[in-house]
């Protein structure tokens, strides 16, 4: 089984695929990692010399071209699930699982922003709105997700018992 793990920047995507993979003894897969490493650019060097658009397009292409194995745990970017037919391909695809979490706490844990192109400029304040209405775009394609788990205070086991539940 392929698990998708979905939702803002900073509620613990990578982290969480991880500790998931490891305690299912299978291979993670970070979705912005891949585009790096087959770009050559960082996620804000792409930004930059192509834009939002041209991002979201080869980060589309490679969420489905992907050799996946069978089973693995997939970090996707934030804004992934929000572009073309993407969580429709990953609800078909595999198990979509949103890390649900407050705008409060997200700004909390967003410390290293200059790695984000989206934030880089933004101070806690204006994060904090900015997050608002980003989940409010956002959420419509989150909570499309087969589960949705209160990331806050996750742990990978409480996240593994979710998703067999859930299976």
């Amino acid at each position: 089984m392929k698990i998708f793990l979905i939702g803002y920047m900073g509620c613990g995507k990578s982290t969480k695929a991880k500790q998931l993979a490891h305690r299912l003894d299978c291979p993670v897969i970070d979705l912005d990692a891949e585009i790096v490493n087959k770009s050559g650019k960082t996620i804000a060097e792409f930004f930059e010399a192509y834009g939002e658009s041209g991002f979201r397009t080869y980060e589309s292409e490679m969420l489905k071209t992907f050799d996946y194995p069978s089973t693995c745990v997939v970090a996707t970017g934030g804004g992934l699930p929000c572009f073309f037919d993407n969580m429709e391909w990953m609800n078909l695809n595999g198990q979509t699982v949103y890390l649900q979490m407050e705008p409060a706490a997200l700004v909390s844990r967003l410390h290293n922003r200059q790695k984000r192109p989206l934030i880089k400029d933004l101070d806690d304040e204006q994060l904090l709105e900015f997050i608002k209405v980003k989940l409010k775009e956002r959420d419509p394609f989150y909570t499309k997700a087969k589960l949705i788990v209160d990331a806050f205070d996750l742990d990978a086991e409480k996240l593994e018992e979710a998703i067999s539940r859930n299976s």
